[in-house]
């Protein structure tokens, strides 16, 4: 049912003659745009294809027609693998040039152009055509790799169209959106579609928060703009799900107001400045939350504290969990991160943690100096390699025996006997249980275990005696300790 305040009225006439009748229908569909061209024609000047040139070594033994095949076309994959089969005849240079293609957008009238990192990353040479057919030569004035972001330069002697940004956080699942690309370099291609989901994680960086959408994306398209039906940039879209390379309506966005700050701070700086705080994150599980009476798995457990940053000079400990950070919900593990690299550099911002004390849970409401993200900051965090183990894939675990360096590593007492997990395969049962590196296995099937050796020893024998599941006792990273069904299916 719909309430008043929110329906509109049609007034629709039924047969030849007869009375009116009040139809309600949603706000949104009602709204619902007849057609995009006044959008696309507002917007398309400001749409650039990125013209990619790159001078590799050339593969001994490649022939012409491959060196000319188009990087990134539909029949990319046939040819190489065609041509791999010639003989050696027609040999090239040592050297040659790949042409590849993506796109753009004009942010700033100056001509700053902001498009993917890898659009541009092995770029020598970046040429811009606009939609008018003007070509420019453009500069790679800073890149990020972590947020896949680039902005180039080019200089028009006048002033250029411009998109203008959108507010990406009040976009809405369901609202109608355009992206404009350069699929298969045909050039500045408008499709249609809607946000499909907020706040995806594909595991394409340490900050995903993609904005999902159906409307086509293709190979070349990354870089181009998702604009809501103002004409806003509410995203830059970079990445396809696709079994076979082409559209099939689930691409993803990275937010404007992800974008924006990184994209101004490059063109100020030259590259990004990220706020740091100085921690390692882990996941905080549903049966940590119950033990600490916070209803439902949220935040971010701190799993490390690197001595003398911001973290520990504003009295942040290990096994704190972070529950808001400068006013904003931490929903998550990912999300600490992406919200500190938002933060500005030296701002000072209101932490919020659950802290455990004598066996209580307390909540601490704390004050912190935000850092610069450096790679000398990352290096303060990244543990030392440790000597190489053996290692051993079973059910979805990667198990190594534990050494003196795995356990400082991971934070392993030294009486815990058993064998370390040092990672976990997505979407298996181990993942699906919860299992993270550093759990540590002490039994299978209640037979107390050593090696990756022993381990799989037990799986086996477990499997012999047509069991559908292996019973696991692991010691988590917290010290507790629990039981695991996995299924051996």
């Amino acid at each position: 049912m719909i309430s008043g305040s929110r329906a509109l009225a049609v007034v629709a006439s039924i047969g030849a003659v007869g009375a009116a009748v009040p139809v309600f229908v949603p706000p949104s569909i009602a709204a619902a745009p007849i057609g995009f061209a006044d959008v696309a024609d507002q917007t398309l000047p400001a749409y650039v294809d990125v013209l990619v040139r790159q001078r590799v070594a050339a593969r001994p033994g490649a022939p012409q027609a491959q060196q000319q095949q188009q990087p990134g076309g539909p029949f990319d994959q046939f040819f190489r693998d065609f041509f791999d089969q010639l003989p050696n005849n027609n040999q090239q240079p040592a050297e040659r040039a790949v042409n590849s293609q993506g796109s753009g957008f004009i942010i700033d009238k100056a001509g700053y152009v902001v498009t993917n990192n890898h659009v541009v990353a092995e770029a020598d040479e970046v040429t811009i055509v606009m939609h008018d057919g003007t070509r420019l030569l453009a500069k790679i004035l800073g890149r990020d790799e972590r947020a896949d972001l680039a902005v180039l330069k080019v200089e028009a002697g006048r002033e250029l169209p411009a998109l203008r940004w959108g507010d990406s956080n009040t976009a809405r699942v369901g609202d109608w959106i355009l992206a404009i690309g350069n699929p298969y370099g045909m050039g500045g291609t408008v499709t249609a579609g809607i946000i499909s989901a907020r706040a995806r994680n594909i595991n394409a960086g340490p900050y995903d928060d993609f904005i999902q959408t159906d409307a086509s994306i293709n190979r070349g398209n990354s870089g181009g703009p998702l604009l809501n039906s103002s004409g806003e940039v509410v995203g830059i879209n970079t990445a396809i799900y696709s079994p076979n390379g082409a559209s099939v309506g689930i691409g993803f966005s990275i937010p404007a107001n992800m974008a924006r700050p990184i994209v101004q701070q490059i063109i100020e700086f030259g590259r990004p400045r990220r706020g740091w705080l100085g921690v390692r994150v882990q996941t905080v599980t549903d049966e940590m939350a119950l033990s600490l009476g916070l209803g439902r798995a949220r935040g971010a457990l701190i799993g490390g504290v690197s001595e003398g940053g911001p973290a520990a000079a504003g009295g942040i400990l290990p096994n704190d969990i972070v529950l808001k950070f400068a006013g904003r919900d931490v929903a998550d593990m990912q999300a600490l991160p992406r919200i500190v690299a938002e933060t500005q550099v030296d701002a000072t911002v209101d932490v919020q943690v659950v802290r455990q004390i004598a066996g209580k849970s307390e909540t601490k409401d704390l004050r912190v100096k935000v850092g610069e993200l450096t790679e000398a900051a990352v290096a303060a965090l990244t543990p030392a390699a440790p000597a190489a183990a053996p290692s051993k894939e079973s059910l979805g675990m990667s198990l190594t025996s534990l050494t003196a360096e795995l356990r400082q590593q991971y934070g392993v007492a030294a009486e815990t006997k058993g064998v370390l997990v040092t990672g976990v395969t997505a979407q298996t049962d181990a993942a699906l249980r919860r299992i993270q590196p550093g759990d540590v296995i002490i039994e299978v099937g209640q037979q107390e275990v050593q090696s990756p050796e022993q381990v799989q020893q037990m799986i086996d024998l477990t499997k012999a005696q047509n069991r559908n599941s292996v019973l696991i006792l692991l010691r988590q990273r917290n010290g507790d300790m629990r039981f695991v069904a996995l299924s051996l299916g």
